[in-house]
């Protein structure tokens, strides 16, 4: 073996980690990949012999490509400006895959995902680095072009809008499938009080259309409960499914998915609704939602 390919292998042994950092970074699984990629760019040009923990170089390089990118999509504005939905990933209720497993190792959740789009890049990174992969401030502030000090209030910020915007899910799934299936019973029926009793009063429900219409957001059960009804033909063609590790549904007609939505039920009601409509990125993900 030459010293190449054993660089290689090293490389291959943080690749599930540093696909992990970039996903939470950037909320897609292929910009991860490019990310992660990126980041093996710049290892093999450099002196691997010089670098003392590979583990630990090559999670800042992967956090330094990302920031990067987030501040390129920004200036570049790519996104809709009111709602940009992460992308999720989706799994079939009975079967997880391994390397979705990995990625969602410690309950990344859509509504997390969420609001980590709403944080400046700088933030993003000092929280997702500190307080998900437990990446010192010392190591995050050149990143950041700041003190270690000044690191530690980006992810101090970072951590106190967290808290405040997500709502904390039932770790049942059977009890969160419960909810979803009590929601879609009573949309297909235009069963209006059924949908508001499964609803959270302060329930929010996004919807990201892509580019080619704004997305939305609604808020409080009775408007998310008129929306469900307004909408019922999608739930008549809804499919469960496992949604970033929750209960949630992919929606396909004519062998092609419409949406993707995921739940977050907090005491046996929903609290939150996201939804990915934007057909351009539903034909990127991989959906391995069984037909029935």
């Amino acid at each position: 073996m030459d010293d190449h390919d054993f660089l290689a292998e090293r490389f291959e042994t943080h690749r599930t980690q540093l696909r992990a950092v970039a996903y939470r970074m950037l909320g897609s699984l292929s910009e991860a990949d490019d990310a992660v990629q990126e980041a093996w760019l710049r290892l093999s040009r450099s002196d691997s012999e010089a670098i003392d923990n590979l583990g630990g170089w090559l999670t800042t390089v992967v956090g330094r490509v990302c920031l990067d990118m987030l501040r390129s999509r920004t200036s570049r504005r790519e996104e809709p400006m009111d709602v940009r939905l992460p992308e999720p990933i989706v799994s079939g209720v009975d079967t997880v895959d391994p390397e979705h497993q990995a990625l969602l190792a410690d309950s990344v959740g859509l509504a997390l995902l969420v609001v980590l789009e709403t944080l400046a890049p700088a933030e993003r990174l000092a929280f997702v680095l500190h307080d998900m992969f437990a990446v010192p401030f010392e190591e995050i502030a050149p990143v950041v072009g700041r003190t270690p000090a000044a690191t530690r209030q980006l992810a101090s910020r970072a951590r106190r809008r967290i808290q405040g915007s997500t709502p904390v899910p039932d770790a049942d799934l059977g009890r969160q499938r419960v909810a979803v299936d009590a929601f879609l019973t009573a949309a297909r029926g235009g069963d209006f009080e059924a949908l508001v009793a499964v609803l959270d009063p302060d329930v929010v429900a996004r919807s990201d259309s892509g580019t080619l219409r704004p997305g939305s957001v609604v808020r409080g059960a009775a408007a998310v409960a008129g929306q469900a009804i307004t909408y019922a033909r999608l739930a008549e063609v809804a499919r469960p499914a496992l949604v970033n590790g929750a209960a949630g549904v992919v929606e396909i007609a004519g062998g092609r998915a419409l949406a993707v939505m995921a739940f977050t039920v907090t005491g046996g009601r929903i609290a939150e609704i996201n939804i990915l409509t934007d057909p351009e990125r539903l034909d990127r993900l991989d959906l391995t939602v069984p037909n029935a």
